[in-house]
């Protein structure tokens, strides 16, 4: 199965041209599931599975993988899917992916394929599904000359739901004079997954920030130029930006593309927080010109990123 993603370090180039593309998958039903190939390491077959006691229901176990041990979720318990008729079988391989530079297996059942698609066509979930849903975005693939729905995981919300993420910001990293300007000062936070913008928030929060939301890049830029067009300066709107990578419509790098290219907003300060990690990102934030990288989650570079934005201000 590893053949599948031999080309991944090629696909690099579809990032900053709002491209991506996506592992299809299924999960013991016909529904089509999907995640993005830059999180996925590899594709094994079920490994020996050793059992932990008191592990969270979701985990199946964990496997030594590469060096490590690590640990495998049941990728249709994680999501609630209901249980499959006797006799059926979901499970046939894992995903080896890495989110929050933490790598865990994903177990599904047979793999579809690896389709080249555009954010344009990468759409939010209907708000009618509920915010209860493990979706972070749909969109339409034609698999085998049929046109079908292909849903994508919010895998931040997997395994937030198994993690519990602690939002405590440590004493020593807190410069009060600093902090002391921030109260009541907005941050724009740019993500598809509520889970992890409701990290942020819970974060930032603590030091009495607003915090105002887009789910993408295309909805924050209309923001942006909302302000720009009526004619107020974006940085006094809000200090700073953050915003994923990879997005529904439009991505993080093109987003920020898109502001360092409108005099009325270029000098806007924009951190790219990513559960993608890697050289690779770093480079990309040169080539696109966001002032800082961080991956995903750490509540004390998040506050340090504020805190240097601040100093800049104040200085």
């Amino acid at each position: 199965m590893s053949e599948i993603l031999s080309s991944v370090d090629q696909r690099t180039k579809l990032v900053g041209e709002n491209r991506l593309e996506l592992l299809l998958f299924r999960l013991g039903t016909h529904h089509t599931y999907a995640i993005n190939v830059f999180k996925v390491k590899e594709v094994i077959t079920i490994p020996k599975l050793n059992m932990m006691p008191g592990a969270h229901g979701n985990l199946r176990g964990v496997t030594a993988y590469r060096g490590m041990t690590i640990p495998i979720i049941d990728l249709r318990q994680a999501i609630r899917m209901k249980a499959l008729d006797e006799g059926k079988q979901a499970d046939r391989n894992v995903i080896i992916t890495e989110y929050n530079r933490s790598v865990q297996g994903f177990m599904i059942g047979d793999v579809v394929s690896i389709v080249n698609t555009s954010w344009q066509d990468i759409q939010a979930p209907p708000k009618s599904i509920g915010k209860a849903n493990f979706l972070t975005a749909i969109t339409q693939i034609d698999i085998r000359g049929k046109r079908e729905l292909v849903e994508i995981i919010d895998v931040e919300k997997v395994l937030a739901d198994i993690i519990e993420y602690d939002v405590s910001i440590s004493e020593d990293i807190l410069d009060q004079a600093v902090v002391k300007h921030l109260q009541g000062r907005r941050i724009l936070i740019v993500d598809d997954s509520s889970t992890a913008r409701k990290q942020i928030r819970d974060t930032l929060e603590q030091l009495g920030l607003e915090i105002l939301e887009c789910h993408n890049g295309a909805e924050a830029l209309a923001l942006l130029k909302e302000w720009a067009d009526a004619g107020k300066r974006v940085t006094e709107q809000i200090l700073m930006m953050f915003t994923d990578a990879e997005m529904p419509e439009m991505d993080g790098y093109r987003l920020t593309a898109e502001v360092r290219a409108d005099q009325r907003m270029a000098d806007l300060f924009i951190t790219l927080n990513t559960s993608l990690s890697g050289s690779f990102n770093q480079a990309m934030v040169e080539k696109v010109g966001c002032n800082r990288f961080i991956s995903k989650f750490q509540p004390d570079l998040l506050v340090d990123v504020v805190q240097q934005r601040m100093r800049e201000e104040i200085s």
